[in-house]
């Protein structure tokens, strides 16, 4: 890959051939760079992008996303969109180019996915993947018409409804385990916390400050393909220091004094999110309660609390949110009606101002 220099100008300029994604062999000069090292990083980006014609088809376009997105994604996310873009995307659109797919088309394809009977959260999680797709192209390979963008959005982002438990019905749950096991204290942490399951499982000796009653939300866990993996958490902001109450300091210590031999920075949950999972079902079920998610046990944690009158960007803190919308727009439905409470303090500030003889009466 070489690079040539321009005597009369002083600059360098790059002369290669390269092949475009039909495999068609072309060739490609440019002048004007300062230096032989510019020259040659143009010349090995344009041929890194130069596949990315928008003659061609969304299956091919999709290993350019991906390959785009390679240090900013996590193979967590990778796999996840992966599986969405194969499974409800490209059989429909895997052989048209992209600059063939018109907004019509598009409508036509959200027609389809409603009939499947997706839960309107899911509808959205497929519609961003399909965006994200027409972005990209739009925006870094010059894509003239993004057909997304001239169509609204299906599903929604929030769900209508949260499953969750209420206190009562935890209590229930958690009076049919044998207090101080592993998974005993795993349902106390995140019912009390309101930790994600991949932020719990995560948690390390080190974690927990027995003495100022907190736990250090730093990292997540998961697996994939028989692999162990510790990534940081699932935002910027989810990495938070939650405050935890004295009995759920005590369980924990409790606990991590029984693992005899543990380091500081071993987990001290060492078992997959499919265990837990089993292990809920299984309890419900014995218990009687209604069936839930592992997650919900995180969304029964903002139940309670707001039943217990605790202000939304205390919420939000606690969660790791990235900002107070996302907890309103999740929690807000559950918040009871203030209206009244207003119409009420307004009516209270009238009558003491009429009884004190500073009132004109009303017009």
């Amino acid at each position: 890959m070489p690079a040539y220099k321009d005597e009369k100008q002083n600059t360098w300029y790059c002369l290669f051939y390269y092949r475009d994604w039909q495999g068609n062999k072309k060739k490609k000069q440019k002048r004007g760079f300062r230096t032989k090292k510019e020259a040659l990083e143009w010349e090995n980006n344009y041929k890194l992008t130069a596949n990315a014609n928008m003659d061609m088809t969304m299956g091919a376009f999709v290993e350019i996303y991906f390959r785009d997105k390679k240090g900013e994604l996590k193979e967590r996310s990778v796999k996840n969109k992966r599986y969405m873009i194969e499974a409800h995307i490209l059989p429909y659109f895997k052989d048209r180019p992209m600059n063939s797919i018109t907004p019509s088309d598009i409508i036509q394809w959200q027609n389809e996915m409603r009939t499947k009977g997706f839960a309107q959260t899911y509808l959205r999680m497929i519609q961003n993947q399909i965006t994200a797709l027409f972005n990209h192209a739009s925006n870094i390979y010059g894509l003239g018409n993004n057909p997304c963008k001239k169509v609204k959005k299906m599903g929604k982002a929030d769900a209508d409804k949260l499953d969750f438990w209420t206190k009562d019905e935890y209590d229930k749950f958690i009076s049919g385990m044998e207090e101080g096991d592993r998974y005993y204290t795993i349902f106390e942490v995140l019912f009390w916390t309101g930790c994600r399951e991949g932020e719990m499982l995560a948690l390390t000796k080190s974690d927990i400050d027995f003495a100022r009653n907190q736990i250090s939300i730093s990292k997540t866990y998961y697996r994939a393909e028989g692999r162990d993996i510790i990534t940081t958490p699932k935002t910027e902001q989810s990495a938070r220091v939650i405050d935890i109450p004295q009995f759920l300091t005590q369980e924990l210590k409790d606990y991590v004094d029984k693992l005899y031999g543990i380091s500081d920075n071993e987990r001290i949950f060492p078992i997959v999110p499919e265990a837990v999972q089993h292990k809920l079902k299984r309890e419900c079920e014995k218990s009687g309660v209604k069936k839930i998610r592992v997650h919900d046990l995180r969304h029964s944690h903002v139940a309670y609390l707001i039943h217990q009158g605790v202000e939304p960007l205390i919420i939000k803190e606690r969660l790791g949110h990235r900002d107070i919308k996302m907890t309103l727009n999740t929690y807000g439905h559950l918040y009871p009606n203030q209206q009244r409470k207003v119409a009420d303090m307004l009516n209270n500030q009238k009558e003491k101002s009429l009884s004190s003889g500073n009132g004109r009466g009303t017009r």
